[in-house]
This record gives structure tokens, sequence and C-alpha cells, in this order.
């Protein structure tokens, strides 16, 4: 059984905290649930932005993202179509849950001047398209029943991805694995075929990753930073 069971939070750095607050909650009608210092990285703050009870979309701010330049074509895609670096966000899709949903929501943003593409009917869903601040590439889309592998699996893009027989139908029936009780210990890093985290200073990575799992549990401050009186 699928254990990952959806979206926690997707998180996108921002030099502009308050920018994209008032673009998510004004546009959009996303609550803001928390905003406040990132835990354990300095002089940093972490804001979230409400999708349901389980999941959100986390901003990262701080005084030196503004200074790293956002290239269309490398950091940032700019629209749902174009390219940008591997590994990096290429657009944002957000569910709504049919098309009446949807047309209100092309309502919302076209009378708050937020020009829209769409709607576009893929089969699979259908989606409206838009920009967000700091060039983010956004969809709003809903789908009215699950995607069905056998009939959006492409035997031709199977094939250019270089795929097997054998690998996709294990790719789409994941073999399971008997969970060990979080028993597992750490992997040797240096000897551990990753990927690794990186961006991180010299040693600081390895450091870390050494430090003792029940010692990491409550390694940074857990309590909210507003104290509710109940």
């Amino acid at each position: 059984m699928n254990k990952v069971a959806g979206l926690h939070h997707l998180a996108i750095c921002t030099a502009n905290m308050k920018e994209q607050i008032e673009f998510f909650t004004d546009k959009l009608g996303m609550e803001l649930q928390a905003l406040y210092w990132m835990h354990g990285v300095e002089n940093t703050w972490h804001g979230f932005l409400r999708l349901n009870d389980e999941s959100s979309i986390a901003f990262v701010c701080n005084p030196d993202i503004e200074k790293i330049p956002r290239v269309l074509g490398e950091s940032h895609a700019g629209n749902p179509g174009a390219n940008c670096a591997g590994g990096a966000m290429q657009h944002l899709a957000l569910k709504v849950s049919d098309h009446g949903e949807l047309m209100a929501m092309r309502d919302r943003l076209r009378s708050k001047g937020v020009p829209v593409m769409g709607p576009l009917e893929h089969g699979m869903c259908c989606s409206i398209y838009f920009a967000g601040p700091e060039n983010l590439a956004l969809e709003l889309s809903y789908s009215l029943e699950p995607i069905d592998q056998e009939a959006w699996i492409d035997p031709e893009v199977v094939a250019l991805a270089g795929i097997s027989a054998d690998e996709l139908q294990r790719y789409k029936q994941p073999p399971g694995y008997q969970d060990q009780g979080g028993e597992v210990p750490q992997p040797e890093i240096a000897a551990a075929p990753g990927p690794h985290m990186s961006n991180y200073p010299e040693g600081v990575y390895e450091r870390v990753m050494q430090i003792p799992d029940a010692v990491m549990l409550n390694s940074v401050p857990s309590e909210p930073p507003v104290v509710i009186e109940k």
C-alpha cells in the first residue's frame, strides 16, 4: 500500500514574503497558517498557506535570497511549458474540485487583474494557467476520476525514457517493503550512494548526519511562537 498519502507542504524560496502572502491570500483565497522563524536555519522565515488541514504551500525567506538572480530558462521556467534546471520546480498545479470551481477561480483571478489562460482539457485533468510573484508558473486543475495507468502510459514515451518492460511493471506496481520499526541505522555517509543533500558549509552535512536520531528529534524548538491561553 502507498504510504505517501498526499502533499504535506511544498517549500518555495522567496525574496518577498509579504508579496507572496498577499498574492496567495487575495488572488487565490488561501489562508495564512503559520509565519515564524524557520527552525534550525539562521535569519530565515517560514510561511505556510493552507491548502487543507494536511497540506500547505510553504515559503522560505531571508535577506540573501534577493541577491540570487532569477534567470528564466535556468532557475525558473516562467511558464508551464518552458525549461528550467533539473531538480527545480517547473510549475505548481493546485487542485480544485470541479469545472464550476475552476471557472470561479478564473473569475476571481481575472477580476483582480491576473491574466489567465484556459481552461484547457487534457483528458486526465482540466486546467487553467497564470503567473505568480517572482516568476512562479501556476496552474489550477481538477480530475473527475483517478488517472488510468493503462490509458495514460504511452509505450512510445516509455521507450524514449529507456524503460524496459520489467522496469515499467515495477514502476506501475512498486514492490512492498517490510517495515523494521524505525530500527535501520544511518548508512555510512562517505559510502552511501545517496542522493545526498547539498549546499552545506564544508563538513556540516557529515556532522549533522551523524547526530543520533534520539538527539535530533528534539533538537529545535517545537512550541508555537505565540502562547494561546486555554
